[in-house]
């Protein structure tokens, strides 16, 4: 994304050369001026494109960490130093409700811009371009719908209607993979839009302009779609859309993964990432790995384990008794619950309780991987000691302009072989389930550069790396094996969890009031997001048929394509 800068100053130029037609003569002459052949459409597709996957910090914040990151059952809020408990987004809160719904229902005019130039008899006709333009739209429609449901598609985009229906799921993923196919008929064997400003080379930060790249990015995502869909009620078009993509060219080997590089120099007003959140609050912001994460990398001797987290700080901590009121009763019951975390993950611990009651913990320094569990309660939090558990990479949450900073994962090669080994162990997809799966954890570790050597022990020691039990039990370590390779991607990671069932633990959402925060939902996992207030309050009419359909605006309404 070095070049968006750049990017900016030449779509200034391109709108005064397609909106000031009176002075275009003069401006043509100008050696300093913008000429035809040096304005194009490719300068209106970064924008859309960074912001789907890496928009500006205020819905990064809210619609990314406060819900997706944290509904995945990745990270978790709610330690000693956090400025929320990590009931936060399970309770509704319209202000962060409304910034992510405000984020993804107006994404597309930028990408319908784009389109509509490059569209037959646009300004900038290019077909392929404006197959590219359907991809994203198939990408952004698949993340808008699973996140609330049904959502304007049909109309979405008509400049006639301005009160736009919404959509069933089914709908929608009809005409994204309707959309797919019409794209990858016209990539065809084409390898590039262009040639010299027609190519959108550089200016494309998901392919690099690569058409078979893109191509194969369409495949990956129509198997994924059908995938999801497969076994929903009325969804007789997923067989024949996942028949279609297996036969086809999918993402496929290290060089394929689609991965947005992070912009260093862009304001994260425009375009942000974890860092601008980590580093701009101190600790109040600050998130920790969950302990299902965790677990599931130490319990299996994953070597992604130290890549994806840092050993806890440890120390000693004192848990402070409290000398009145009702909390008093549950404070054994909570230093019980803690030191049980402590004992799960191996840690060698003292403890000593001091003369008013309360209990000192000390534990070793920057040795042992602790996950936190998600969805403490907020009386949990000074139990939850922020230094007992493990944060996120230093390249996760790095800061701009300091070192690396892990790009946005868009879809990966490791999820096409995942997916392709959920077909076959389900029937409806040849080849071995085994090697597809193994294939899709080597995938996922080397997209993390875990060494050949360390891939290869994992893949012949590992219970984990082996599909040897009943069809259920492989489904489950498939759905688990992909929520660990979306580690960073939320949204996806949410959507496994809902879609599969995996991993259980959090799927089964949590009951003990003492320990956890139910939130609104009384402890259910959350399947969806509420619509926005905005909606609501200026197309009412059509919210109001779409919750009639599709149940309660609340969070634990499940999405047509759900695991029930």
């Amino acid at each position: 994304m070095k070049n968006i800068l750049k990017i900016f100053v030449v779509l200034g130029a391109v709108f005064l050369l397609s909106n000031c037609t009176d002075d275009f003569n003069e401006i043509n002459t100008k050696p300093d001026s913008f000429t035809v052949d040096e304005v194009s459409a490719k300068y209106f597709l970064t924008t859309p494109q960074y912001r789907l996957y890496a928009p500006d910090r205020y819905p990064y914040w809210r619609a990314h960490l406060i819900h997706a990151d944290r509904y995945s059952g990745q990270v978790c809020f709610g330690h000693s130093s956090s400025w929320w408990s990590d009931e936060l987004g399970y309770s509704y809160s319209s202000g962060y409700t409304d910034a992510s719904w405000d984020w993804l229902s107006g994404y597309i005019g930028s990408l319908d811009n784009f389109m509509r130039l490059t569209a037959t008899g646009g300004e900038f006709e290019n077909q392929y371009m404006y197959a590219v333009g359907q991809i994203m739209k198939g990408m952004y429609f698949q993340m808008f719908t699973d996140v609330f449901g049904m959502v304007p598609y049909t109309e979405a985009t008509n400049p006639d209607i301005v009160l736009p229906k919404f959509d069933s799921q089914a709908t929608i993923y009809q005409g994204i993979i309707a959309e797919l196919d019409e794209a990858i008929a016209t990539i065809g064997d084409a390898t590039a839009t262009g040639v010299a400003v027609d190519d959108i080379g550089d200016n494309d930060i998901y392919c690099n302009g690569d058409l078979q790249q893109w191509k194969r990015l369409a495949n990956t995502l129509k198997l994924r779609i059908g995938m999801r869909a497969y076994g929903a009620a009325g969804a007789d078009f997923a067989q024949s859309a996942i028949s279609s993509a297996l036969s086809s060219d999918l993402l496929t080997g290290e060089g394929d993964n689609v991965l947005m590089q992070k912009d260093e120099e862009i304001s994260q007003w425009g375009s942000a990432c974890y860092g601008d959140v980590w580093y701009n609050f101190g600790a109040g912001s600050d998130w920790t790995v969950s302990k299902t994460m965790i677990d599931l990398l130490r319990n299996n001797n994953d070597p992604r384990l130290a890549i994806y987290a840092q050993p806890a700080v440890g120390g000693t901590q004192t848990l402070e008794k409290p000398t009145e009121g009702a909390e008093v009763e549950n404070f054994d019951k909570r230093v019980e619950y803690i030191l049980g975390i402590l004992d799960d993950a191996g840690v060698e611990y003292t403890t000593t309780t001091l003369e008013d009651g309360s209990v000192e913990v000390t534990m070793p320094e920057n040795m042992y991987y602790v996950g936190q569990p998600t969805r403490l309660n907020g009386k949990m939090s000074s139990f939850a000691r922020y230094n007992f558990f493990s944060k996120p990479a230093e390249v996760i949450i790095n800061k701009k302009n300091n070192g690396e900073i892990r790009p946005e994962l868009i879809m990966s090669s490791a999820e096409a072989a995942f997916l392709q080994a959920e077909a076959a162990v389900r029937g409806i997809g040849s080849g071995s389930a085994q090697d597809l799966y193994q294939e899709g954890i080597r995938l996922a570790m080397k997209l993390w550069n875990v060494s050949d050597a360390d891939i290869a022990t994992y893949l012949a020691n590992e219970e984990m790396a082996l599909l040897n039990g009943t069809e259920e039990e492989n489904l489950e370590k498939i759905a688990t094996q992909r929520w660990i390779a979306a580690f960073t991607d939320g949204f996806e990671a949410w959507a496994i969890v809902r879609d599969m069932g995996y991993p259980a633990e959090l799927a089964a959402g949590v009951d003990d009031g003492d320990i956890y925060g139910l939130g609104d939902i009384n402890g259910n996992y959350p399947q969806r997001m509420r619509y926005g207030n905005g909606v609501i309050n200026t197309n009412g009419q059509e919210y109001s048929a779409a919750v009639a359909a599709q149940g309660p605006d609340v969070q634990d309404t499940k999405l047509w394509w759900a695991k029930q």
